[in-house]
């Protein structure tokens, strides 16, 4: 099984990826995001200077997935924000073709919540670098959170400030073992978004 889990930055996805892994050690997690240094040269930055915009990332990412399916059978995590219809479209559709037991979680919340979390991290430890970082965060998140307008059908919508991490792992863990056994639900393809 490959589990994306989307959402703005500072949602809560790598959070919730590590509390997935504890309760299930023999998972993978694959974090997409490392494959921009493979990509990092001044000729390949694009415009916006977001590595996303970039097709070779992309297919790099579908092709890391393709691998490690290949050579291991365990469920994959993959933490990754990515919003962008296009890019959301094709890649998770590529990815589903991988394997075909895909689930898409996005965690959502509140947008005064989301914007403190990013304010009180520490994502660098050079301050210049962290303010930097900070800063792209913060105008990242109405474009983020406006993504769960267009979702694709079957993914799991939770709201990462309502829950602790241990709650939103229990609701993928369900959600992971309906798709496992194919009930109809919110795990299974072409069910309408839930909220929680």
């Amino acid at each position: 099984m490959i589990v994306w889990i989307n959402g703005p930055f500072g949602a809560g996805k790598t959070t919730l990826a590590k509390e997935l892994t504890t309760r299930s050690p023999e998972t993978l997690i694959f974090d997409p995001e490392e494959l921009r240094f493979i990509v990092k040269a001044d000729f390949l930055t694009p415009p916006g200077g977001d590595f996303q915009d970039l097709p070779l990332w992309r297919d790099l990412t579908v092709a890391a997935l393709r691998e490690i399916r290949r050579h291991y059978s365990q469920t994959i995590i993959v933490p990754m924000t990515l919003v962008q219809p296009d890019y959301l479209a094709d890649v998770l559709g590529r990815a589903a073709e991988i394997d075909n037991r895909f689930l898409h979680v996005f965690l959502t919340l509140d947008e005064e919540i989301l914007r403190q979390r990013i304010v009180n991290q520490k994502m660098h430890p050079d301050p210049e670098r962290d303010a930097q970082i900070r800063e792209w965060r913060l105008a990242q998140v109405e474009r983020c959170l406006a993504a769960t307008h267009a979702l694709p059908q079957g993914t799991v919508l939770l709201d990462s400030s309502a829950h602790t991490p241990g709650d939103l792992a229990d609701k993928v863990l369900n959600a992971m073992e309906q798709l496992r056994c194919g009930s109809a639900g919110p795990a299974s393809r072409g069910a309408n978004p839930p909220k929680d």
